[in-house]
């Protein structure tokens, strides 16, 4: 039997929970499925990732208005995916598209092509695909770190560091220790690394523990509400970059071929993390991109349709 192509097999609808981690601030949850953050200040409200389409940020509307009629005024994106912007449109209060400087440079360079490449990977995630209008362009665009105040409320915007993406930014609320860490931090589920610096990564999570959050809204995964679970959801994701890496440098170290790589991770890495969610979709991009790091190619080479499949074809010997 040919194995299906990324996740185009995942038709399953996961079960959303919107959970409150400090008065006023919540997380969109879904059994895996990306997240999303909403802040409720005096007079706005925040959201921090906008969803995959329209549609899709309608349902998390629907959410926001069971809890507070305030104006959604601020999208914040933490990084470029498609997954995580395309949605935008759905929030037809909005006055702020906020995102890195670097997040701004990667929509230029490469979002087209990701949006094309994502929507063909997971199509479950862009339910409603049509609706979408292009492209998402932030206009308040930022270098390192900017204060967003909502009323009283204090939200920090920082771009953490290299990581999961060079755009990655947090959103951090010093009063109330909630920390919106994006994809930078996974819990139960496979980090996807395609546009990842593996290298940077682990410092840069250094930087979001130092802050000692007492909760973490990670990109996928359930909220972690300890300081427990918080050191662990650092911790895993940690050990997962490092595991990759290490047998991508030692693979091209000793002359191996991607696929000889790749072939070793996943009989390594599967009693390991097998377990989590899209495991299976995440390896190849993710060793593909190790191993292009372990031969010193530090700015991600762009993921199109036709690489992902000619990627695919030749690590798992199938087709779309």
């Amino acid at each position: 039997m040919s194995k299906a192509f990324a996740s185009q097999s995942d038709l399953t609808d996961k079960r959303e929970s919107f959970t409150e981690l400090a008065d006023g601030v919540y997380a969109l949850t879904a059994e895996g499925d990306p997240n999303s953050g909403v802040v409720i200040g005096d007079d706005a409200v925040l959201v921090i990732d906008a969803r995959a389409t329209p549609v899709m940020a309608k349902e998390l509307v629907t959410h926001i208005r069971k809890v507070t009629d305030k104006p959604i005024r601020h999208v914040l994106l933490t990084h470029y995916h498609a997954v995580r912007v395309l949605g935008v449109a759905g929030y037809e209060e909005r006055v702020n598209v906020i995102a890195s400087d670097a997040t701004y440079s990667m929509i230029q360079e490469r979002g087209q092509q990701d949006m094309d490449s994502e929507i063909q990977r997971f199509p479950r995630l862009f339910r409603a695909k049509e609706t979408i209008p292009g492209l998402t362009w932030p206009n308040v665009v930022f270098h390192d770190r900017m204060t967003l105040w909502l009323g009283k409320r204090e939200v920090q915007i920082i771009h953490a560091g290299r990581g999961h993406t060079r755009g990655d930014t947090i959103a951090w609320l010093p009063k109330e220790k909630v920390l919106f860490a994006g994809d930078l931090v996974e819990y139960g589920a496979t980090p996807y690394c395609g546009d990842a610096h593996f290298d940077d990564w682990p410092r840069t999570l250094d930087r979001l523990a130092v802050l000692q959050p007492q909760a973490v809204v990670p990109g996928r995964g359930e909220a972690l509400t300890s300081p427990e679970q918080v050191k662990q959801g650092i911790a895993e994701t940690r050990a997962f970059l490092e595991d990759v890496l290490r047998i991508a440098r030692e693979g091209v170290t000793d002359g191996h071929s991607l696929k000889q790589v790749y072939d070793r991770a996943m009989r390594e890495l599967r009693p390991k993390y097998g377990h989590w969610v899209i495991f299976e979709h995440c390896m190849p991009f993710d060793v593909s991109r190790a191993y292009d790091e372990a031969q010193g190619i530090d700015n991600p080479r762009i993921w199109t349709a036709e690489r992902d499949l000619e990627m695919w074809r030749a690590l798992e010997g199938t087709g779309a």
